[in-house]
Parts: C-alpha cells; sequence; structure tokens
C-alpha cells in the first residue's frame, strides 16, 4: 500500500505548505513560565486551552500545518512530576487533541474548511535531556534504550489521529535510525525528519549528511527531510546540500533571525540582513516546499510568510 503524504492536496494546489511557528514563544507571550524541563509541555497539564489558542491563531495567520505540544512531553518526564505511564500518555495524547480542537474552532468561526494538518511531534532524546544537547547529539543510548523512549509516546500520537509524525530538531543518526525502525512498523503513517546541523554537510553529531540522507531516501513513510531551529543565514546552504541529495520535498522552520546565548539563556538581536521573508525565493529556488518558523516566531511572522508566499507565487 503505497504511503499517502498527507499534504500532496496543499502541494498539488499552492505549490507550498505553510507550517506553524514557535509555541512556547506564544505561550510565555501569554504569560506563561516555561522555566522548566518539561518546557511547553508543561502547560499540558495546567493550561490547555492556552495551547487550543495558540494553534488556532496559527491557522488564523495562514498555517496549513500545526505541530503538537508533545516535542518534550515524554513518559520520562512526567514521571518526573510523578505522573504514571498511564497519565503521562493521556497528556501527550491531549497534545493531539487540544490541535484537534484548534482545527475545529477555525473551521467553525471561518466557515473556511480549507485541509488543515496535525502533525505529531516527536523531539529527540537530548530535547527530554533539558541540557542543548539536541544541537549536538552528544548522548549515547543503546538502541533498545533509545527504542524504549520513544516507543510509547509514537505509538500514543498516531492512536490520537495525527495525521503525520513530525521527528524535529533530530541531530543523532543513530537515534534517526532507531526511528525510522519504529515508524516501519507503523505501515500506513507518514513521517517527515528535520536536523540539526554542526554545518551544511553534517548532522550535529559530525555524521555527513549524505549517509543520513542516503537513508532516509528508501523509506516511503519518510515524505519529507529538511531542518528546523536553525539559524536563519544557515538555511540556504543547507538546503543546497539537501536537495542534491533527494527528491522529497524539503522541509524549514527556522528560528526568527535572534541569536542565542548559552550562558544567559536569552535571545539578542543579530547583526545580519537575513529574515524570515526575504530569502524565501531563495529556500524555494533550493527546494523548500514546507515553509515554517521555529524558535521565537509568531503568528505575525507566519502571516508575513503567508503573504509573501502567495506574492512568489504569483509572479
Amino acid at each position: 500500500m503505497a504511503i499517502i503524504n498527507p499534504f500532496e492536496a496543499i502541494l498539488n494546489e499552492k505549490g507550498y505548505v505553510i507550517i506553524d511557528g514557535a509555541l512556547a514563544t506564544e505561550l510565555q507571550n501569554r504569560g506563561c513560565d516555561l522555566n522548566d524541563p518539561l518546557w511547553s509541555a508543561k502547560i499540558l497539564i495546567d493550561q490547555p486551552q492556552l495551547i487550543t489558542d495558540v494553534h488556532y491563531d496559527y491557522f488564523i495567520a495562514g498555517a496549513d500545518c500545526a505541530i503538537t505540544a508533545s516535542y518534550q512531553a515524554t513518559s520520562l518526564g512526567f514521571a518526573k512530576r510523578g505522573l504514571s505511564k498511564t497519565q503521562s500518555l493521556a497528556l501527550i495524547k491531549k497534545s493531539v487533541d487540544v490541535a484537534i480542537q484548534a482545527k475545529t474552532k477555525y473551521q467553525q468561526i471561518t466557515g473556511n474548511n480549507r485541509p488543515l494538518i496535525i502533525a505529531g511531534s516527536v523531539g529527540p532524546y537530548g530535547a527530554y535531556l533539558a541540557d542543548g544537547s539536541e544541537y549536538t547529539g552528544n548522548y549515547h543510548l543503546t538502541d533498545n534504550q533509545m527504542l524504549d523512549f520513544h516507543y510509547d509516546r509514537i505509538y500514543a500520537l498516531v492512536e490520537s489521529g495525527v495525521d503525520i509524525l513530525a521527528f524535529e530538531t533530530m541531530p543523532s543518526f543513530a537515534e534517526i535510525k532507531v526511528l525510522a525502525n519504529i515508524i516501519k512498523q507503523l505501515k500506513n503513517t507518514a513521517c517527515w525528519f528535520t536536523f540539526t546541523l554542526r554545518d551544511s554537510q553534517h548532522l550535529s553529531d559530525g555524521t555527513q549528511l549524505k549517509d543520513v540522507i542516503e537513508f532516509l531516501n528508501s523509506i516511503e513513510q519518510v515524505t519529507m527531510v529538511g531542518i528546523n531551529c536553525i539559524a536563519i543565514e544557515k538555511v540556504t546552504d543547507a538546503l543546497i546540500t539537501l536537495n542534491k541529495l533527494t527528491n522529497k520535498p524539503l522541509i524549514v522552520y527556522p528560528n526568527s533571525g535572534e541569536q542565542y546565548d548559552v550562558k544567559s539563556k536569552t535571545w539578542m538581536a543579530s547583526n545580519h540582513q537575513y529574515t524570515l521573508t526575504n530569502q524565501l525565493a531563495d529556500w524555494q529556488k533550493n527546494g523548500a516546499k514546507l515553509i515554517g518558523g521555529c524558535c521565537r516566531t509568531t503568528p505575525h511572522d507566519i502571516s508575513n510568510i503567508s503573504t509573501n508566499l502567495a506574492q512568489l507565487c504569483c509572479h
């Protein structure tokens, strides 16, 4: 049975797909304290309606896809809060429920039944560690340990009705291979992989991108590959590399353009001239079909991307 890319109809109609922007940034803008190892997953416990509101605002801004608040939602992470596995899996499923509620709200209020896709976020083991290692891949588990960490969350997301799994911010080839083996067991489930990079040729753990993409090219369920949580000025070179290595549609959702200082844990203005919108033409030229935002991006940014992509594709 051929795997159906849930974005196919949107790509056929528009030629591109708009992914949403940062969830955590918007939750903080609404008064949430995310100084917590669970990060935005904490709000699944405390104020899930706020997550629905953020998803809804991204749909209003023009996003075709909402990524669930499950990036840092894991059984191990919730266990540190004293939650049982049953409670943890219920919260992971809630991340899908609140996204679907936002989709339903959008359709009811606007009367617009355009396709809206729910992507189930699966962050790397490094995200659970909450020490920045999703940008280095500097962690080492056996394949079985990695399998145990990811398996229940992935199945909970699929059972809850996500349209696609988003394996995002992936720094480790060993972890990517474990996740790919899980997806092969889920015969009808599509997924994407987006990576963090050391440079335009290498995954964060040092693996050559050509080796990673060669491996993923052979897996039909991997419908798209790309990069996220990357500095804007590094996107084009990475896309040039990826575009030479695969025929799969490329996906990119970079950070806002500000630079993060690890020591002070603050974002600072950057002195480069690259923005999410003035790079869109180059990104499309180099194969990007799905474009959105990661850290520090907002519905306003996604609205600007939506407007600019519509203009680019009309000329």
